[in-house]
């Protein structure tokens, strides 16, 4: 069975204020002396006291809080630019920079992947002598973003005849950062079959695989 008395402070205050005021001033209706409120009255005056002194020290702590985070705000927007102009001068090394407890850059390079999968390969041949080269990462075909650490793609092709037997049949076409590639043939080419191997290159230039041989028709 829930309590009558309310479980917080602020609504036990009230309640008990105007339970105690009724009872005082209904003494004969309720069928009370005034001796059989003596030990709630006088335990009243001491919540009263306490609870007030309680209300004060919120208050006052609510208040502190409010002066440290502003206090605290402009100590570190003081430190903020301090540091900036620290990190920026020739004349505090990495051992300063430790000493004081602000970032100390890290100089070694991060190192590059090579990569380790392979692009896919898909050719727009709508127009005449052109072909329009589509790559993307065979973890990610929907999408032109290109692995982590990789700088470019390289292409490779072979015109006319078979696809490739291997590698060194391939001459080297270009290197494009962004897909989608155009090629330009000239008119003698028209009929003929392109074939075109890619791959990933990273930022140093280390290739990863070969992608699939991708083969369209040259249109005259």
């Amino acid at each position: 069975m829930p309590s009558y008395l309310p479980a917080s402070d602020p609504d036990f205050d009230a309640w008990q204020a105007n339970f105690l005021s009724y009872a005082n001033s209904h003494l004969a209706q309720l069928g009370l002396m005034l001796g059989d409120l003596i030990v709630a009255n006088t335990r009243q005056l001491t919540w009263n006291g306490a609870y007030a002194a309680n209300v004060a020290a919120r208050n006052a702590a609510q208040a502190a809080t409010q002066n440290k985070d502003a206090a605290r705000a402009t100590l570190e927007s003081a430190i903020r630019a301090l540091t900036q102009r620290l990190q920026a001068s020739a004349a505090v090394d990495d051992a300063e920079r430790a000493a004081l407890g602000i970032t100390v850059p890290d100089r070694t390079p991060s190192p590059v992947p090579v990569p380790t999968t392979r692009p896919v390969v898909k050719i727009d041949t709508s127009q005449r002598l052109q072909h329009t080269i589509h790559f993307a990462d065979e973890t990610t075909p929907t999408s032109v973003r290109k692995p982590k650490g990789v700088a470019a793609v390289e292409i490779w092709t072979k015109t006319g005849g078979p696809p490739p037997a291997d590698v060194s049949q391939l001459v080297f076409l270009a290197t494009d950062t962004r897909s989608p590639y155009l090629t330009v043939y000239e008119g003698d080419h028209g009929g003929a079959a392109a074939h075109y191997m890619l791959r990933w290159i990273n930022t140093k230039g280390q290739p990863g695989p070969w992608s699939e041989t991708a083969t369209a028709t040259i249109g005259a």
